[in-house]
């Protein structure tokens, strides 16, 4: 039996639980507030986690694996360009969206913006807040993501042309 036989997609779940738990692990222990587009990255990984769930639903059907398989490798494809803009903006190739310099300002007088100011923390998505090896965070979720999106795409046709279930 080949090693695709005996995929089924549900890693993808885990996967997924394994990047946002790194991330949160990141932010609320090792205290790295994540910028907007850190957050942005998120939301890829969480699709993968429901994509993953509802692999284990159709376990026995190759069809619906080899569906699932595609749309995670693309899921994943969107999380390694979200993070491949947030390295182009982390390297000063272009900027960042409007939100990457804080968060906006609501409207009132001008001592009520002064407080907003002064208690809102500014997260820039142009600084690296951890770096392991010359690499940030939104690089590591680039290479990770990449890899499994092309892991996935090649195994959803070879999963959909089996023709008995695992």
């Amino acid at each position: 039996m080949s090693f695709v036989r005996k995929t089924n997609p549900a890693w993808l779940a885990i996967a997924g639980v394994v990047m946002l738990g790194g991330a949160l692990l990141f932010q609320h222990v090792g205290g790295l507030q994540p910028c907007v587009l850190c957050l942005y990255q998120r939301w890829p990984w969480g699709v993968a986690i429901g994509l993953g769930i509802i692999a284990l639903i159709f376990l026995r059907q190759p069809k619906a694996r080899g569906v699932i398989a595609g749309l995670g490798g693309l899921t994943l494809l969107v999380g390694a360009g979200i993070a491949a803009f947030h390295v182009g903006v982390e390297q000063g190739w272009w900027e960042g969206t409007p939100g990457c310099g804080g968060a906006p300002l609501g409207g009132g007088s001008i001592e009520d913006i002064t407080a907003q100011l002064l208690a809102t923390p500014v997260i820039r998505c142009d600084e690296v807040a951890w770096s392991l090896a010359g690499i940030s965070m939104a690089g590591y979720n680039f290479l990770i993501s990449l890899v499994l999106a092309v892991v996935a795409l090649i195994a959803a046709p070879r999963l959909w042309r089996q023709t008995t279930a695992v």
